[in-house]
């Protein structure tokens, strides 16, 4: 909870007490939380909570966030994550994520005040997710996880007290959307058939964080199918909507998130992770005519925009526009998760 760019030697709020109802009114009263009861940052709690953060300078900045330039110091950190009810070990994740939505083509300032219903997406990668208690199986965007629910609420603590990022003056979303409250989840390595997601983009740090600037996961099921096509098919089919984003802005990405089952079926095929890239690069498109009865205004590539009116346009101009991970647990349900568009995921390794 900070006031400015360049933090005084406590940027800490005084609080009233350490009864819950009365820190919830006394942050009402200021502008500040989410809305739903936090756990007081008392000194020692935020102590602790630093403790797992590595560093010795509890007021080092690790990154400046828009649209306010709100310094991210280690203590404001460890109290946004105090708030949320996360644990001392969930620090090097958090802290990595911010460090992630900082990043120049993640455009933070863009993201926030986009009238679109976007909201950084966390996804926790290796070790760290083990050792911090990560859901990645079976009902992994929540709710019941305390470390997906509780990380991902830190960082949505810290946009909105930080950056912020507030409904109106600071995130001029139309309607806002369930995830900008929490959005983590960890990546379901043991269940892939395929290399980790930060190890398929050369990093091979044992944790690692993405961020992606997303809408809600959209589901698409297929129980009986055992060969790719039909069941990427659908996922195309959930790409290819005319209310997507990406429909009229043409560098945007997808992250699909395969369910271990979908994942199996498909790398039983001989299919690699390029190939699903390149089968849904292929399959999620729409007439070029088509889009562009709907869409006067749009954020294509030149060669976008001279398709032939019979062409069929892709969802994104490349296929490595289109990334794979596997999450979940049992049950043939997988989902597609659209970007806003304007805006470039970022994935960076967790110091210990």
């Amino acid at each position: 909870m900070t006031s400015s760019a360049s933090p005084p030697e406590s940027a800490l709020l005084d609080l009233p007490s350490d009864d819950p109802q009365e820190v919830l009114e006394a942050l009402t009263q200021r502008g500040l939380g989410d809305g739903l009861p936090v756990i007081p940052p008392t000194s020692e709690r935020v102590e602790a909570m630093l403790a797992g953060a590595g560093g010795n300078n509890p007021h080092e900045v690790i990154a400046t966030l828009e649209p306010r330039l709100g310094a991210a110091t280690r203590q404001v950190i460890a109290a946004n994550a105090v708030m949320a009810g996360c644990r001392p070990e969930h620090m090097p994740v958090i802290t990595a994520a911010v460090k992630a939505v900082s990043q120049p083509e993640f455009n933070l300032l863009g993201v926030n005040a986009t009238t679109h219903p976007t909201a950084p997406l966390l996804i926790v990668h290796g070790e760290c997710a083990q050792l911090g208690g990560f859901e990645s199986q079976t009902g992994a965007f929540g709710p019941g996880n305390r470390a997906n629910a509780t990380v991902g609420r830190a960082l949505r603590l810290i946009l909105l007290q930080v950056a912020g990022a507030r409904p109106g003056d600071g995130d001029a979303s139309t309607q806002g959307q369930p995830s900008k409250y929490s959005y983590c989840v960890a990546e379901n390595i043991t269940a892939s058939p395929w290399e980790s997601y930060p190890r398929s983009l050369g990093i091979t740090a044992p944790s690692a964080v993405t961020v992606h600037a997303g809408e809600n996961p959209h589901n698409f099921h297929d129980m009986e199918s055992e060969v790719p096509e039909p069941i990427l098919d659908k996922g195309a089919s959930v790409m290819a909507t005319l209310g997507c984003n990406n429909a009229a802005i043409g560098q945007g990405e997808f992250f699909i998130g395969l369910c271990p089952e979908h994942a199996q079926t498909i790398a039983n095929a001989g299919w690699n992770r390029r190939d699903v890239q390149m089968y849904l690069y292929e399959m999620a498109r729409r007439p070029a005519a088509e889009l562009r009865t709907q869409f006067a205004l749009r954020a294509w590539r030149p060669w976008q925009q001279s398709l032939p009116d019979e062409a069929l346009a892709p969802m994104t101009d490349s296929p490595d526009n289109i990334k794979v991970f596997v999450v979940g647990g049992a049950g043939k349900h997988s989902c597609v998760i659209p970007s806003w568009g304007m805006t470039r995921s970022v994935t960076l390794p967790v110091e210990s």
